[in-house]
């Protein structure tokens, strides 16, 4: 009994601790928006960083002014609240009603007509019940007749009291956006029936409150709106570095909006390590790529500066839009830690009772510590389930080796070891995000590629996995090929078939070395990869999705055929489904389609965009990294699509080609290129159209392109 004291001591303690914890944070908002159509599934959202969530969005009936939920919705909306309860049982989940832009006519004249009026609002309660949320927001709608919704708003907080009276539920919680810009200065916000009638109100995360503030609208019943998004910009004059400077126009989006997640994409694989930098004075991060590219966000810095700033003048909390654009919770978990500091007397006992009751539990937390050592890296259940699959990979292709089948084989570590002598700098060939890429001579003489997984690599077990299956059972000729794998002393390294003459970005982008693919071995490697690309498609058991095919993915062997490699991001589904969609956005800058970077959406056009990018780099040998034209402010798919339109193709081929004693004409393969980069993926091509229009098999005309995608 005496041994259970200790624990009980450290739990009345921890009790203690949050409790007081609690009592000063609970009318602290912390909230976000959710949006239905974005690549994050309810299932995957960190509710426990929040004290409320917005399911976005309801629409509006045209015809009846009723809610409705579209049917696509309907099972993530009945189930928003139960599953992100899981990770927060006291959350509040808020049904967000889309009210402006197109729907912003229909609820103008909801709020001016009584029986329109009545029908919204009964079946806006009634909808919110049904779905289980403890609340309604209206989101974007900018009145020009404050008088009109300011009886909207009377008669909402009215039908919500009535309906809590007569059923015993809690009152649902009233809720809207503003916003305050100089380009809306025609909008009429009723201040004093806002007062009276909502719980709060969001200032959208471009705006502040000051001017709200100045209409006499409460600071405690505001919340401020963070951005989880940032602006991309063409500079006009590139020759200065800093803020204030004039635009030309947005980049890469019609309006230059990106998501945050993307941005820090975007940083990683162009920024050349260069991080953004932080002004305090604007509150606001930015950084600047190339000559005259220059995006602006808010990164942790600019978010825990707008927290404290919204705290410390008396602001109810913060709310984020949207969910899907953070990275990995980084900024939610920002916003999280300034939003819950405790006031300094509080913050001083609540670590004053967990120092004591640590120092309880000390003994027992070093030697669970030291019990499970062993899973420190990558946790309990993550240790085991690789372990368990390392062994029954090993197992596996012991067992193909002992019967014959030279697919996949198990190299014991010496083995490797001995063949890269011992991972020398003389026998590395490249490296990537993966680790390191070694040449090995093994003991018959043959050459290989070793493949060793760093241990802070990102390319964890499904990508390994992948590496693993898809290149052992996929064999063709223009794949590279698995030889084996060596998974002893916690190791995980690929061994593939060496391919003598390297990349093809070696040779493409070299002044020189490009000379050595004239046009014919420009053709048959294009031809290669396209038969590659179709047997991923078309001839295996699923459809495969490569989703980084580039020219550095593309290897070449001793007579220059083409082999694509590194499967670590691919994904594969049943021939049956037509696309799927993740919010992990993989990939390399450049060959990446718009609707997988806004929607998370990726298919087989995934990997034809990318297809058609490496084609136009084929025929020209230009980077799709650089800038081009007169004034150098158009990227690659810009630039040839601006020359092709003009019937100026031939100044965007490299000079050192000639398709004169060529069927396939480089023309039509610029053509071709611009058709597998079109915005719409349905307007792309296939790849089985696309080896069609190669080998000139068919008669009919080649569509004229459209202008294409921006490049991401």
């Amino acid at each position: 009994m005496a041994s259970n004291k200790p624990i009980f001591f450290f739990l009345l303690l921890l009790f203690l601790s949050l409790k007081l914890q609690s009592s000063s944070s609970e009318s602290w908002i912390k909230a976000a928006y959710w949006i239905s159509t974005a690549p994050l599934p309810v299932s995957d959202t960190n509710s426990a960083l929040f004290t409320h969530l917005f399911a976005s969005f309801a629409f509006i009936n045209k015809t009846s002014y009723q809610l409705f939920i579209n049917s696509s919705d309907e099972q993530s909306f009945s189930n928003f609240t139960s599953i992100v309860k899981l990770k927060n049982p006291s959350i509040t989940t808020i049904l967000s009603i889309w009210v402006t832009r197109s729907e912003s006519t229909t609820f103008s004249l909801i709020v001016n007509e009584t029986s329109r009026r009545k029908s919204f609002i009964e079946s806006s309660v009634k909808t919110a019940r049904l779905y289980g949320f403890h609340g309604l927001d209206l989101y974007g709608f900018e009145p020009t007749n404050g008088t009109s919704l300011g009886t909207f708003l009377d008669e909402w907080r009215a039908e919500v009291a009535s309906e809590s009276r007569n059923t015993g539920n809690t009152r649902l919680l009233l809720t809207m956006s503003a916003r305050r810009l100089p380009i809306v200065n025609s909008v009429s916000y009723p201040i004093e029936s806002a007062k009276r009638n909502l719980d709060w109100v969001n200032i959208e995360a471009y705006d502040y409150y000051v001017p709200t503030l100045d209409r006499g609208f409460p600071a405690d019943k505001l919340v401020l709106g963070l951005p989880y998004h940032g602006y991309a910009w063409i500079l006009g004059n590139s020759s200065f570095d800093g803020i204030n400077l004039a635009a030309s126009g947005p980049y890469l989006t019609v309006d230059g909006s990106l998501g945050y997640a993307f941005i820090k994409y975007i940083i990683l694989q162009v920024g050349y390590g260069v991080g953004a930098v932080y002004n305090s004075t604007y509150v606001v991060n930015y950084l600047k790529i190339g000559w005259n590219i220059w995006i602006n966000f808010d990164d942790v810095e600019a978010v825990k500066a707008k927290v404290s700033y919204a705290k410390v003048k008396g602001l109810l909390g913060y709310n984020a839009f949207q969910l899907s654009n953070d990275d990995n919770w980084v900024l939610s978990q920002a916003a999280y830690g300034i939003g819950t500091t405790q006031p300094k007397k509080r913050q001083l006992l609540v670590i004053v009772l967990v120092t004591v009751a640590a120092m309880v539990i000390l003994i027992m937390a070093l030697i669970y510590y030291l019990q499970h050592k062993v899973f420190k890296s990558q946790g309990l259940l993550g240790a085991l389930k690789m372990s368990v699959y390392l062994v029954r990979t090993k197992i596996s292709a012991e067992r193909k080796q002992e019967n014959g089948d030279p697919n996949l084989q198990a190299f014991t570590f010496a083995t490797i070891k001995v063949a890269t002598n011992n991972f020398s700098n003389e026998n590395k060939l490249g490296e990537g995000g993966y680790g390191p890429v070694y040449k090995g001579e093994l003991s018959n003489g043959q050459e290989v590629a070793v493949k060793r997984l760093s241990r802070s690599s990102n390319q964890g077990l499904e990508e390994f996995k992948n590496e693993v299956n898809l290149t052992a059972k996929l064999q063709h000729v223009n794949l590279v090929r698995v030889l084996g794998i060596c998974t002893e002393n916690e190791e995980k390294m690929l061994v593939y078939e060496f391919m003598l003459n390297k990349s093809l970005d070696f040779y493409l982008y070299d002044p020189l070395k490009r000379h050595m693919l004239d046009w014919r071995k420009r053709v048959s490697i294009i031809e290669g990869v396209t038969q590659g690309l179709l047997r991923l498609q078309e001839y295996s058991n699923y459809t495969i999705i490569h989703r980084d095919i580039k020219a550095s993915n593309i290897l070449l062997d001793s007579e220059m055929n083409p082999k694509i490699s590194d499967f670590g991001m691919a994904k594969f589904f049943k021939k049956d489904e037509l696309e799927a969609n993740t919010n992990r956005i993989v990939g390399t800058y450049g060959y990446v389609p718009p609707e997988y970077v806004k929607k998370g959406i990726y298919s087989t056009k995934y990997d034809v965009y990318s297809f058609g990018v490496l084609l136009l780099q084929i025929i020209s040998g230009k980077r799709n990294s650089s800038l081009y034209g007169c004034h150098e402010n158009l990227n690659l798919l810009e630039y040839a699509y601006e020359l092709w339109k003009q019937g100026r193709g031939a100044e965007f081929f490299d000079a050192s080609l000639d398709d004169s004693f060529s069927s396939c004409k480089l023309i039509t393969c610029m053509q071709l290129e611009l058709l597998c980069v079109q915005e719409n993926p349905a307007d792309r091509p296939s790849m089985v159209e696309v080896f069609t229009i190669l080998k000139n098999k068919s008669s009919v005309a080649i569509s004229v392109p459209k202008q294409p995608a921006c490049r991401i």
